[in-house]
Protein backbone atom coordinates (compact mmCIF):
# COMPACT_ATOMS: atom_id res chain seq x y z
CA UNK A 1 0.00 0.00 0.00
CA UNK A 2 2.75 2.44 0.84
CA UNK A 3 4.31 2.23 -2.39
CA UNK A 4 1.40 2.09 -4.07
CA UNK A 5 0.88 5.64 -2.33
CA UNK A 6 4.33 6.40 -2.84
CA UNK A 7 4.13 6.09 -6.86
CA UNK A 8 1.01 7.90 -7.06
CA UNK A 9 2.80 10.97 -5.09
CA UNK A 10 5.65 10.59 -7.32
CA UNK A 11 3.48 10.87 -10.24
CA UNK A 12 1.08 13.72 -8.89
CA UNK A 13 4.72 15.68 -8.48
CA UNK A 14 6.02 14.44 -11.85
CA UNK A 15 3.05 15.93 -13.49
CA UNK A 16 2.80 19.30 -11.52
CA UNK A 17 -0.59 18.62 -9.66
CA UNK A 18 -1.46 19.53 -6.66
CA UNK A 19 -3.58 16.68 -4.39
CA UNK A 20 -6.83 16.69 -4.81
CA UNK A 21 -9.32 19.51 -2.73
CA UNK A 22 -11.27 17.64 -0.10
CA UNK A 23 -14.70 16.39 -2.08
CA UNK A 24 -17.45 19.44 -1.86
CA UNK A 25 -20.49 18.42 0.59
CA UNK A 26 -22.94 21.18 -0.28
CA UNK A 27 -22.77 24.50 -2.28
CA UNK A 28 -24.96 28.01 -1.19
CA UNK A 29 -24.93 31.46 -3.00
CA UNK A 30 -26.26 34.81 -2.12
CA UNK A 31 -26.55 38.45 -3.94
CA UNK A 32 -23.06 38.38 -4.55
CA UNK A 33 -20.80 35.86 -2.88
CA UNK A 34 -20.47 31.91 -2.39
CA UNK A 35 -20.01 29.01 -0.02
CA UNK A 36 -18.76 25.79 0.14
CA UNK A 37 -18.77 23.07 2.45
CA UNK A 38 -16.24 20.42 2.20
CA UNK A 39 -15.52 17.12 3.30
CA UNK A 40 -13.69 17.47 6.61
CA UNK A 41 -15.98 20.43 7.85
CA UNK A 42 -13.77 22.78 6.09
CA UNK A 43 -15.90 26.25 4.98
CA UNK A 44 -13.98 28.41 2.27
CA UNK A 45 -16.39 31.25 0.77
CA UNK A 46 -15.56 33.46 -2.64
CA UNK A 47 -17.42 36.71 -3.88
CA UNK A 48 -17.98 39.92 -2.49
CA UNK A 49 -16.93 40.74 0.58
CA UNK A 50 -17.95 44.59 1.42
CA UNK A 51 -20.62 43.69 4.52
CA UNK A 52 -18.13 40.76 5.98
CA UNK A 53 -20.43 37.85 4.19
CA UNK A 54 -17.20 35.97 4.00
CA UNK A 55 -16.19 35.52 7.65
CA UNK A 56 -12.53 36.19 6.67
CA UNK A 57 -12.37 39.28 8.91
CA UNK A 58 -12.37 42.02 6.64
CA UNK A 59 -14.66 43.58 3.64
CA UNK A 60 -12.53 42.59 1.03
CA UNK A 61 -13.93 40.64 -2.66
CA UNK A 62 -12.10 36.92 -3.04
CA UNK A 63 -12.28 35.89 -6.74
CA UNK A 64 -10.91 32.05 -5.68
CA UNK A 65 -12.44 30.03 -2.87
CA UNK A 66 -10.61 30.39 0.43
CA UNK A 67 -10.58 28.60 3.72
CA UNK A 68 -12.31 29.85 5.91
CA UNK A 69 -9.91 30.67 9.49
CA UNK A 70 -12.39 32.58 11.47
CA UNK A 71 -13.15 29.96 13.82
CA UNK A 72 -11.94 29.53 17.35
CA UNK A 73 -9.11 27.17 16.92
CA UNK A 74 -10.89 23.94 18.16
CA UNK A 75 -12.92 23.85 14.62
CA UNK A 76 -16.74 23.65 15.27
CA UNK A 77 -17.56 20.99 12.79
CA UNK A 78 -19.60 22.73 10.41
CA UNK A 79 -22.49 20.35 9.22
CA UNK A 80 -24.07 22.92 6.88
CA UNK A 81 -24.09 26.28 5.11
CA UNK A 82 -26.66 28.94 3.70
CA UNK A 83 -25.83 32.26 2.45
CA UNK A 84 -29.42 35.19 3.24
CA UNK A 85 -28.37 38.12 0.40
CA UNK A 86 -25.39 39.46 1.99
CA UNK A 87 -25.07 37.62 5.22
CA UNK A 88 -23.97 33.99 5.95
CA UNK A 89 -24.95 31.48 8.27
CA UNK A 90 -23.98 28.25 9.38
CA UNK A 91 -24.72 25.18 11.67
CA UNK A 92 -22.24 22.60 13.63
CA UNK A 93 -24.34 19.49 14.84
CA UNK A 94 -21.61 18.49 17.21
CA UNK A 95 -22.10 21.67 18.88
CA UNK A 96 -25.43 22.65 18.22
CA UNK A 97 -24.89 26.35 17.58
CA UNK A 98 -25.44 28.02 15.12
CA UNK A 99 -22.94 30.72 13.56
CA UNK A 100 -24.00 33.96 11.33
CA UNK A 101 -21.46 36.29 9.41
CA UNK A 102 -21.70 39.34 7.47
CA UNK A 103 -24.70 42.67 7.11
CA UNK A 104 -26.47 42.79 10.54
CA UNK A 105 -29.18 45.58 9.44
CA UNK A 106 -32.62 44.52 10.61
CA UNK A 107 -30.92 41.62 13.04
CA UNK A 108 -30.80 39.03 9.99
CA UNK A 109 -27.72 37.48 12.26
CA UNK A 110 -29.74 36.75 15.26
CA UNK A 111 -27.04 38.35 17.62
CA UNK A 112 -29.61 40.59 19.23
CA UNK A 113 -28.19 44.06 17.91
CA UNK A 114 -27.92 45.53 14.23
CA UNK A 115 -24.14 45.02 13.91
CA UNK A 116 -22.19 44.21 10.94
CA UNK A 117 -19.86 40.83 11.50
CA UNK A 118 -16.79 39.81 9.92
CA UNK A 119 -15.88 36.51 11.33
CA UNK A 120 -18.45 33.71 12.44
CA UNK A 121 -20.46 34.68 15.71
CA UNK A 122 -22.46 31.99 17.45
CA UNK A 123 -26.41 32.58 17.94
CA UNK A 124 -26.22 32.48 21.55
CA UNK A 125 -29.97 32.51 21.46
CA UNK A 126 -30.58 29.39 19.72
CA UNK A 127 -27.37 27.26 21.26
CA UNK A 128 -28.36 23.97 22.27
CA UNK A 129 -31.00 23.24 19.59
CA UNK A 130 -30.48 20.74 17.35
CA UNK A 131 -31.68 22.50 13.92
CA UNK A 132 -32.83 20.25 11.05
CA UNK A 133 -32.45 23.30 8.82
CA UNK A 134 -31.91 26.78 8.44
CA UNK A 135 -33.17 29.36 5.64
CA UNK A 136 -32.00 33.02 4.60
CA UNK A 137 -33.95 35.31 2.41
CA UNK A 138 -32.56 38.81 2.00
CA UNK A 139 -32.85 40.13 5.52
CA UNK A 140 -34.33 37.31 7.39
CA UNK A 141 -33.58 34.17 8.68
CA UNK A 142 -35.92 30.93 10.06
CA UNK A 143 -34.78 27.55 11.61
CA UNK A 144 -36.56 24.33 11.93
CA UNK A 145 -35.98 22.42 14.60
CA UNK A 146 -35.62 18.43 14.81
CA UNK A 147 -38.69 18.68 16.56
CA UNK A 148 -40.28 20.77 13.81
CA UNK A 149 -40.69 23.67 15.29
CA UNK A 150 -39.57 26.84 13.29
CA UNK A 151 -37.83 30.04 14.77
CA UNK A 152 -37.28 33.20 12.87
CA UNK A 153 -35.36 36.63 13.25
CA UNK A 154 -34.58 39.73 11.13
CA UNK A 155 -36.16 42.01 8.80
CA UNK A 156 -40.48 41.66 9.18
CA UNK A 157 -42.01 44.62 7.66
CA UNK A 158 -44.12 42.21 5.85
CA UNK A 159 -44.61 39.97 8.37
CA UNK A 160 -42.19 37.52 6.53
CA UNK A 161 -40.96 36.29 10.39
CA UNK A 162 -44.66 34.84 10.74
CA UNK A 163 -44.66 35.76 14.36
CA UNK A 164 -48.16 38.24 13.59
CA UNK A 165 -46.30 41.97 13.72
CA UNK A 166 -44.42 43.66 11.24
CA UNK A 167 -41.32 44.58 13.80
CA UNK A 168 -38.42 42.85 12.98
CA UNK A 169 -36.67 40.77 15.64
CA UNK A 170 -33.16 41.07 16.78
CA UNK A 171 -33.14 38.10 18.04
CA UNK A 172 -35.06 34.10 16.99
CA UNK A 173 -38.10 33.85 17.77
CA UNK A 174 -40.61 30.57 18.34
CA UNK A 175 -43.52 31.02 15.30
CA UNK A 176 -46.35 30.19 17.67
CA UNK A 177 -48.65 29.64 14.98
CA UNK A 178 -47.20 26.36 13.92
CA UNK A 179 -47.82 25.11 17.46
CA UNK A 180 -48.81 21.33 17.22
CA UNK A 181 -47.85 21.35 13.30
CA UNK A 182 -44.54 19.78 12.45
CA UNK A 183 -42.67 21.77 9.79
CA UNK A 184 -40.30 19.88 7.73
CA UNK A 185 -38.81 22.41 5.21
CA UNK A 186 -38.78 25.78 4.98
CA UNK A 187 -37.43 28.24 1.97
CA UNK A 188 -36.82 32.52 2.73
CA UNK A 189 -37.46 34.98 -0.80
CA UNK A 190 -36.98 38.75 -0.26
CA UNK A 191 -39.93 39.46 2.06
CA UNK A 192 -41.79 36.19 1.90
CA UNK A 193 -41.27 32.99 3.18
CA UNK A 194 -43.08 29.15 2.78
CA UNK A 195 -42.74 25.79 4.10
CA UNK A 196 -43.57 22.43 3.98
CA UNK A 197 -44.86 20.03 6.66
CA UNK A 198 -44.24 16.30 7.41
CA UNK A 199 -47.94 16.09 6.51
CA UNK A 200 -47.02 17.18 3.02
CA UNK A 201 -49.19 20.65 3.44
CA UNK A 202 -47.82 23.79 1.82
CA UNK A 203 -47.99 27.09 3.98
CA UNK A 204 -47.33 30.84 3.19
CA UNK A 205 -46.53 34.41 4.91
CA UNK A 206 -45.27 37.73 4.28
CA UNK A 207 -45.48 39.78 1.44
CA UNK A 208 -47.69 38.71 -1.14
CA UNK A 209 -48.46 41.07 -4.01
CA UNK A 210 -47.43 38.71 -6.82
CA UNK A 211 -49.27 35.80 -5.78
CA UNK A 212 -46.08 34.22 -3.99
CA UNK A 213 -47.78 32.94 -0.85
CA UNK A 214 -50.26 30.72 -3.05
CA UNK A 215 -53.27 31.61 -1.40
CA UNK A 216 -54.97 33.09 -4.80
CA UNK A 217 -54.70 36.79 -3.94
CA UNK A 218 -52.04 39.30 -3.26
CA UNK A 219 -52.07 39.88 0.41
CA UNK A 220 -49.64 39.93 3.06
CA UNK A 221 -50.17 37.61 5.52
CA UNK A 222 -48.76 37.94 9.12
CA UNK A 223 -48.65 34.51 10.46
CA UNK A 224 -48.32 30.91 8.51
CA UNK A 225 -51.55 30.45 6.09
CA UNK A 226 -51.94 26.51 4.90
CA UNK A 227 -52.38 26.60 0.90
CA UNK A 228 -55.07 24.85 -0.76
CA UNK A 229 -54.17 21.39 -1.71
CA UNK A 230 -52.81 20.57 -4.86
CA UNK A 231 -54.81 17.97 -6.73
CA UNK A 232 -54.61 16.05 -3.35
CA UNK A 233 -50.72 15.57 -3.74
CA UNK A 234 -48.43 16.11 -0.79
CA UNK A 235 -45.65 18.47 -0.91
CA UNK A 236 -41.99 17.18 -0.12
CA UNK A 237 -39.77 20.51 -1.12
CA UNK A 238 -40.09 24.07 -1.04
CA UNK A 239 -37.63 26.56 -2.41
CA UNK A 240 -38.36 30.82 -2.71
CA UNK A 241 -36.76 32.94 -5.50
CA UNK A 242 -37.04 36.65 -4.78
CA UNK A 243 -40.75 37.05 -5.38
CA UNK A 244 -41.76 33.24 -6.61
CA UNK A 245 -41.98 30.01 -5.03
CA UNK A 246 -41.30 26.71 -6.04
CA UNK A 247 -42.73 23.38 -4.66
CA UNK A 248 -42.35 19.79 -5.27
CA UNK A 249 -44.79 16.93 -4.64
CA UNK A 250 -44.07 13.29 -3.00
CA UNK A 251 -44.87 12.65 -6.91
CA UNK A 252 -41.81 14.96 -8.47
CA UNK A 253 -44.45 17.04 -10.03
CA UNK A 254 -43.22 20.74 -9.83
CA UNK A 255 -45.22 23.75 -8.93
CA UNK A 256 -44.60 27.15 -9.06
CA UNK A 257 -46.26 30.34 -8.25
CA UNK A 258 -45.93 34.05 -7.82
CA UNK A 259 -44.22 36.72 -9.98
CA UNK A 260 -43.26 35.69 -13.86
CA UNK A 261 -42.22 38.79 -15.52
CA UNK A 262 -39.13 37.45 -16.55
CA UNK A 263 -40.62 34.07 -16.97
CA UNK A 264 -39.08 32.64 -13.71
CA UNK A 265 -42.32 30.28 -13.12
CA UNK A 266 -41.63 28.97 -16.66
CA UNK A 267 -44.98 28.20 -17.76
CA UNK A 268 -44.46 29.76 -21.18
CA UNK A 269 -45.59 32.91 -19.83
CA UNK A 270 -44.79 36.05 -18.66
CA UNK A 271 -48.10 36.03 -16.67
CA UNK A 272 -48.59 35.94 -12.34
CA UNK A 273 -49.91 32.88 -10.68
CA UNK A 274 -51.34 33.38 -7.61
CA UNK A 275 -51.71 29.38 -6.94
CA UNK A 276 -49.43 26.88 -7.34
CA UNK A 277 -49.40 25.88 -10.88
CA UNK A 278 -48.04 22.45 -12.47
CA UNK A 279 -45.08 22.89 -14.36
CA UNK A 280 -46.46 20.90 -17.21
CA UNK A 281 -42.86 21.25 -18.90
CA UNK A 282 -41.62 19.00 -16.65
CA UNK A 283 -44.40 16.88 -16.21
CA UNK A 284 -42.35 13.61 -17.40
CA UNK A 285 -39.29 14.24 -14.83
CA UNK A 286 -38.84 13.34 -11.28
CA UNK A 287 -37.96 16.76 -9.59
CA UNK A 288 -35.17 15.94 -7.01
CA UNK A 289 -34.25 19.31 -6.03
CA UNK A 290 -35.32 22.94 -6.65
CA UNK A 291 -33.84 26.40 -5.90
CA UNK A 292 -34.82 30.11 -6.85
CA UNK A 293 -32.53 33.02 -7.80
CA UNK A 294 -33.62 36.85 -8.11
CA UNK A 295 -35.80 35.99 -10.76
CA UNK A 296 -34.77 32.58 -11.78
CA UNK A 297 -35.19 29.16 -11.15
CA UNK A 298 -33.39 25.99 -11.83
CA UNK A 299 -34.60 22.18 -10.61
CA UNK A 300 -32.59 18.94 -11.10
CA UNK A 301 -34.20 15.87 -12.17
CA UNK A 302 -33.49 12.42 -10.04
CA UNK A 303 -31.69 11.36 -12.78
CA UNK A 304 -28.96 14.29 -12.74
CA UNK A 305 -30.02 16.51 -15.56
CA UNK A 306 -30.41 20.24 -14.48
CA UNK A 307 -32.66 22.59 -15.71
CA UNK A 308 -33.06 26.12 -15.28
CA UNK A 309 -35.67 29.23 -16.63
CA UNK A 310 -36.58 32.72 -15.61
CA UNK A 311 -33.88 36.15 -15.84
CA UNK A 312 -30.87 35.56 -17.74
CA UNK A 313 -29.42 38.73 -18.83
CA UNK A 314 -25.94 37.78 -17.25
CA UNK A 315 -26.24 34.03 -18.20
CA UNK A 316 -27.39 32.56 -14.55
CA UNK A 317 -29.61 30.20 -16.33
CA UNK A 318 -26.26 28.39 -17.86
CA UNK A 319 -27.91 27.23 -21.13
CA UNK A 320 -25.07 29.46 -23.09
CA UNK A 321 -27.00 32.78 -24.04
CA UNK A 322 -28.42 35.67 -21.84
CA UNK A 323 -32.14 35.85 -23.14
CA UNK A 324 -34.57 35.15 -20.97
CA UNK A 325 -36.48 31.97 -20.64
CA UNK A 326 -40.08 30.89 -19.94
CA UNK A 327 -39.62 27.26 -20.40
CA UNK A 328 -37.43 25.00 -18.87
CA UNK A 329 -34.11 24.47 -20.78
CA UNK A 330 -31.75 21.58 -19.87
CA UNK A 331 -28.23 23.08 -18.80
CA UNK A 332 -25.21 21.08 -20.29
CA UNK A 333 -22.08 19.77 -18.48
CA UNK A 334 -18.94 18.49 -19.81
CA UNK A 335 -18.83 14.61 -20.75
CA UNK A 336 -22.80 14.44 -19.45
CA UNK A 337 -21.70 15.10 -15.97
CA UNK A 338 -24.56 14.31 -13.54
CA UNK A 339 -25.32 16.97 -11.05
CA UNK A 340 -25.92 16.32 -7.25
CA UNK A 341 -26.52 19.53 -6.07
CA UNK A 342 -27.83 23.28 -7.70
CA UNK A 343 -27.92 26.48 -5.92
CA UNK A 344 -29.10 29.93 -7.36
CA UNK A 345 -28.06 33.30 -5.65
CA UNK A 346 -29.32 36.39 -7.23
CA UNK A 347 -27.24 36.62 -10.44
CA UNK A 348 -25.46 33.60 -10.24
CA UNK A 349 -25.73 29.72 -9.54
CA UNK A 350 -23.25 26.95 -8.51
CA UNK A 351 -23.47 23.12 -9.00
CA UNK A 352 -21.76 20.05 -8.25
CA UNK A 353 -21.90 16.92 -10.08
CA UNK A 354 -21.49 13.24 -9.06
CA UNK A 355 -17.77 13.33 -9.53
CA UNK A 356 -17.76 16.57 -7.11
CA UNK A 357 -16.53 19.28 -9.73
CA UNK A 358 -17.99 22.20 -9.19
CA UNK A 359 -19.17 24.67 -11.64
CA UNK A 360 -20.57 28.22 -11.62
CA UNK A 361 -21.99 30.95 -14.43
CA UNK A 362 -24.00 34.16 -14.43
CA UNK A 363 -22.90 37.13 -13.09
CA UNK A 364 -18.91 37.32 -12.34
CA UNK A 365 -18.30 41.02 -11.41
CA UNK A 366 -17.54 40.00 -7.96
CA UNK A 367 -15.80 37.19 -7.76
CA UNK A 368 -18.87 35.18 -7.14
CA UNK A 369 -18.41 32.56 -9.85
CA UNK A 370 -14.94 31.90 -7.93
CA UNK A 371 -12.50 31.73 -11.43
CA UNK A 372 -10.01 34.28 -10.46
CA UNK A 373 -11.55 36.61 -12.80
CA UNK A 374 -14.62 39.30 -12.80
CA UNK A 375 -16.50 38.40 -16.24
CA UNK A 376 -19.71 36.57 -16.42
CA UNK A 377 -20.17 33.53 -17.96
CA UNK A 378 -23.71 32.31 -19.52
CA UNK A 379 -22.65 28.41 -19.08
CA UNK A 380 -20.74 26.23 -16.52
CA UNK A 381 -17.50 26.83 -15.77
CA UNK A 382 -15.52 24.68 -13.54
CA UNK A 383 -14.04 25.99 -10.65
CA UNK A 384 -10.85 24.74 -10.42
CA UNK A 385 -9.96 24.92 -6.96
CA UNK A 386 -12.62 23.01 -5.63
CA UNK A 387 -12.71 20.13 -8.30
CA UNK A 388 -10.86 17.02 -8.87
CA UNK A 389 -11.16 17.02 -12.42
CA UNK A 390 -9.85 20.66 -12.50
CA UNK A 391 -6.45 21.70 -14.32
CA UNK A 392 -3.63 21.72 -11.68
CA UNK A 393 -6.14 21.11 -9.15
CA UNK A 394 -5.21 24.57 -7.58
CA UNK A 395 -4.72 24.54 -3.88
CA UNK A 396 -7.57 26.42 -2.10
CA UNK A 397 -6.41 29.86 -0.77
CA UNK A 398 -6.11 30.52 2.76
CA UNK A 399 -7.73 33.54 4.06
CA UNK A 400 -4.73 35.92 5.77
CA UNK A 401 -7.11 38.83 7.10
CA UNK A 402 -6.49 40.12 10.40
CA UNK A 403 -9.71 39.91 11.78
CA UNK A 404 -11.61 42.59 13.42
CA UNK A 405 -14.84 42.64 15.53
CA UNK A 406 -17.24 44.97 13.76
CA UNK A 407 -17.24 48.05 11.57
CA UNK A 408 -18.71 51.04 12.79
CA UNK A 409 -22.68 50.62 12.75
CA UNK A 410 -24.60 52.71 10.22
CA UNK A 411 -28.16 52.64 11.58
CA UNK A 412 -30.64 51.52 8.71
CA UNK A 413 -32.26 55.01 7.90
CA UNK A 414 -29.07 56.09 6.75
CA UNK A 415 -28.25 53.12 4.83
CA UNK A 416 -31.02 53.04 2.91
CA UNK A 417 -32.51 55.77 0.99
CA UNK A 418 -35.85 54.66 0.22
CA UNK A 419 -38.06 55.76 -2.58
CA UNK A 420 -40.54 58.46 -1.50
CA UNK A 421 -43.13 57.56 -3.95
CA UNK A 422 -44.04 55.91 -7.31
CA UNK A 423 -43.32 58.61 -9.60
CA UNK A 424 -39.50 58.10 -9.44
CA UNK A 425 -38.23 55.81 -12.54
CA UNK A 426 -36.80 52.62 -11.49
CA UNK A 427 -36.09 51.17 -14.95
CA UNK A 428 -39.08 48.69 -14.75
CA UNK A 429 -36.99 46.80 -11.82
CA UNK A 430 -39.76 46.21 -9.78
CA UNK A 431 -43.01 46.80 -11.94
CA UNK A 432 -44.97 43.19 -13.29
CA UNK A 433 -47.42 43.95 -16.01
CA UNK A 434 -49.70 46.51 -14.14
CA UNK A 435 -49.09 45.43 -10.79
CA UNK A 436 -47.70 48.77 -9.50
CA UNK A 437 -44.02 49.49 -8.81
CA UNK A 438 -42.33 48.77 -5.45
CA UNK A 439 -41.38 51.83 -4.33
CA UNK A 440 -40.84 51.38 -0.67
CA UNK A 441 -39.15 47.53 -0.84
CA UNK A 442 -35.75 47.26 -0.29
CA UNK A 443 -34.74 46.77 -4.11
CA UNK A 444 -34.22 50.53 -4.47
CA UNK A 445 -32.14 51.30 -1.74
CA UNK A 446 -28.62 52.80 -2.69
CA UNK A 447 -26.55 50.33 -1.29
CA UNK A 448 -28.07 47.62 -2.98
CA UNK A 449 -28.53 49.02 -5.87
CA UNK A 450 -24.30 49.85 -5.95
CA UNK A 451 -23.54 46.23 -4.50
CA UNK A 452 -25.74 44.26 -6.70
CA UNK A 453 -25.01 45.79 -10.26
Amino acid sequence: MDAVMSAADDAGAASGREDPPPAVVLVSAGASHSVALLAGNMLCSWGRGEDGQLGHGDAEDRLVPTVLSGFDAAAPGITSVICGADHTTAYSEDEQQVYSWGWGDFGRLGHGNSSDVFTPQPVKALQGIKIKQIACGDSHCLAVTMAGEVQSWGRNQNGQLGLGTTEDSLLPQKIQAFEGVCVKMIAAGAEHTAAVTEDGDLYGWGWGRYGNLGLGDRNDRLVPEKVSSVEGEKMVLIACGWRHTITVSSSGSLYTYGWSKYGQLGHGDFEDHLVPHKLEALKDSSISQISGGWRHTMALTSDGKLYGWGWNKFGQVGVGDTDDHCFPVQVKFPEDQKVAQVACGWRHTLAFTEKKNVFSWGRGTSGQLGHGEIVDRNKPVMIDALSPDGPGCKKLEPSTAVPFAAKVWVSPSERYAIVPDEKVPNSGEGTARGNGADANVPENDVKRMRVHS
